[in-house]
């Protein structure tokens, strides 16, 4: 009887504790019941296992060098190496014939537990990293912290969470958890500005900035909320004046005005036909941005409208929600736009960046992954689309939602693609897709009581309680898995895939050595042959990758380091600590 009494009291001791803890540390109470139910929830994950599908190995050739393409050769200088975002990197030391020597070198862990998607960069000698309240300079051969920043910030979401800092002339860039855009010393992390360019309330700048001509480039997310009307932002590097703001969905009568305007089309505006009372709201943007350095185009994947499964109180195109939207870089004004999914009830936004390359038939292509399953290719000079192919499991794609029964539909509302885009191997000619294979199903409040949430809320439209389940309800992960898929660039025929048992989620980095580079949020970092999919190297991370997967030179020898450690309330993956893992050969030539 004592011994139980002990025990009571020491859990009883443990859960105020941890209470308080929460109360004081900032963190919401949705946010720590996620990790807890997660804790049990993964406690029985599988060991990885991938499966390859081929069609048959793919010639491989020696591309013509495109100089703007390469960019930094031995550093990893932005979220997806280059501006253009092919993640195609022209290192070849880490190759096919001694991938397997491969073995860890060092680990720079955070201590923190968190939803961990950063895109590490390296660039001057230094890796760079984020969490959602910090920025990391640590040495990228040995692991050693340079510098730490931290921004003290009361997060208005559950989802903590950054992608990345963008880097120009000497200072790194990064945005808040209460809409802020930052500018920092490359060299010691001080602060050199801020500025504010969202309302702190219900908005976020989550995504992984970039930079280009002494412009930093940010934009607005919290689409799914209502009354969030996403825009994006182009600052001065210099000192943080918003040089022009642009909304990319009609901007609202009441909608404060942050900087000069970047000129819209009339027929944005005409294509929402909202029901009355129902707010103008979504297409938050919240992952990287694309730039075409030579036509000074800036490409923003636009995310969903919302309320996001109710369509019927937003008839129209809802411009430019789940689009590609295409903007003068310098000024903001409106250049042209893809609407990727013209219609949408899931949830299925344009999440990632475009890659924009050139194909082997020598077309000039974008290419992404939105959440709704698909592979899309366009054609940069005539604008037809080239193809749209399945890179994952598509079911009742059409059925439309309704208020009586639960509809269950894959992708589900988590995608799909999610944060992370394509890449391309001008090698190989074909671009790999990672994918999540998890469904959801939604059944629908009534109209009246959508039109009813207030303004500041999440505003998606499944009749649920709990606030876990405001995306729907996902199918048990024990069901769950993920695709690599290889399709040609120019036919859009798959040629391998490779399916795990865990969503692929995770920065994908085709390399010149013949290989390419991906995670699953098993925490399973693997290394595949790039022209036949056959996997070559697996490293058990011990915590799921859902960050960035780069690779570097460093001191003469070619490295690869990861972001692994994603705790999500959303994923139902193993609870631990965001960390850096850098690898190399064991017996690396000499320089």
């Amino acid at each position: 009887m004592k011994v139980r009494t002990v025990v009571f009291a020491t859990v009883g001791v443990l859960v105020i504790v941890g209470i308080v803890g929460v109360y004081f540390s900032g963190i919401s109470r949705i946010t720590m019941a996620g990790f807890v139910l997660n804790t049990f929830r993964s406690s029985a994950n599988p060991l990885g296992t991938l499966l390859l599908e081929s069609r048959g190995s793919v010639a491989t050739s020696t591309p013509v060098e495109d100089p703007s393409a390469a960019g930094d050769v031995a550093g990893w200088p932005a979220f997806n190496r280059t501006l253009t975002s092919e993640r195609f990197a022209p290192l070849g030391e880490i190759n096919t014939d001694n991938v397997r020597s491969l073995k860890e070198l060092c680990t720079f862990d955070t201590h923190l537990r968190e939803n961990y998607e950063t895109g590490p960069l390296v660039v001057d000698g230094a890796l760079i990293f984020t969490t959602a309240f910090d920025v990391y300079s640590i040495d990228p051969s040995n692991c050693k912290l340079n510098w730490k920043a931290h921004e003290s910030v009361k997060p208005v979401t559950p989802n903590l969470v950054n992608r990345g800092v963008a880097y120009f002339d000497g200072r790194l860039y990064r945005g808040t958890l209460d809409g802020r855009v930052i500018a920092y010393d490359f060299r010691n992390g001080g602060r050199v500005w801020g500025t504010g360019i969202a309302d702190p309330a219900k908005e976020v700048v989550d995504a992984a900035l970039i930079a280009w001509n002494g412009l930093v480039f940010a934009g607005v997310a919290q689409g799914d909320t209502k009354g969030v009307r996403g825009r994006m932002y182009a600052l001065s590097a210099a000192d943080g004046h918003i040089v022009w703001e642009t909304f990319l969905i009609p901007q609202g009568p009441g909608d404060a005005v942050r900087g000069p305007a970047g000129a819209m089309p009339a027929f944005q505006k005409d294509s929402w036909r909202n029901a009355p009372g129902v707010a103008i709201s979504g297409g938050g943007t919240w992952t990287s941005y694309t730039l075409d350095s030579s036509t000074g185009e800036l490409y923003i994947p636009v995310g969903n409208s919302a309320p996001d499964f109710v369509e019927n109180l937003r008839p129209g195109s809802n411009l430019f929600a789940n689009s590609v939207l295409i903007l003068d870089a310098k000024t903001g004004n409106y250049r042209s736009y893809y609407q990727v999914i013209p219609r949408d009830w899931h949830d299925w936004d344009v999440s990632n960046t475009p890659s924009l390359f050139t194909s082997r038939a020598g077309r000039k292509v974008m290419a992404l992954a939105p959440k709704d399953g698909y592979l899309y290719a366009y054609d940069r000079v005539t604008r037809e689309r080239m193809f749209r192919s399945p890179a994952t499991r598509i079911e009742n794609h059409d059925v439309p939602l309704n208020t009586e029964t639960e509809t269950h539909f894959c992708p589900g509302a988590v995608g799909g693609a999610e944060w992370n885009g394509v890449a391309f191997d001008p090698r190989t000619n074909l671009i790999f897709t990672g994918e999540d294979d998890w469904c959801t199903a939604v059944k629908l409040k009534s109209n009246a009581d959508v039109k009813a949430i207030p303004d500041g809320d999440y505003w998606m439209g499944a009749n649920t309680a709990n606030p876990l389940e405001v995306m729907g309800t996902q199918d048990s992960h024990t069901t769950w898995a993920g695709w690599l898929y290889a399709t040609d660039a120019d036919s859009g025929e798959w040629k391998w895939r490779l399916k795990s048992n865990y969503p692929i989620l995770s920065g994908i980095t085709p390399t010149a050595g013949g290989l390419v580079f991906f995670g699953d949020m098993g925490g399973n970092l693997y290394a595949a042959e790039a022209a036949s999919g056959k996997p070559l190297w697996k490293k058990a991370m011990g915590g799921a990758i859902g960050g960035g997967v780069i690779t570097y030179l460093d001191g003469g020898s070619q490295k690869i380091a990861v972001a692994a450690g994603t705790t999500s309330i959303v994923w139902p993956t193993r609870q631990t600590t965001a960390r850096i893992v850098i690898f190399g050969l064991a017996d690396p030539a000499s320089p």
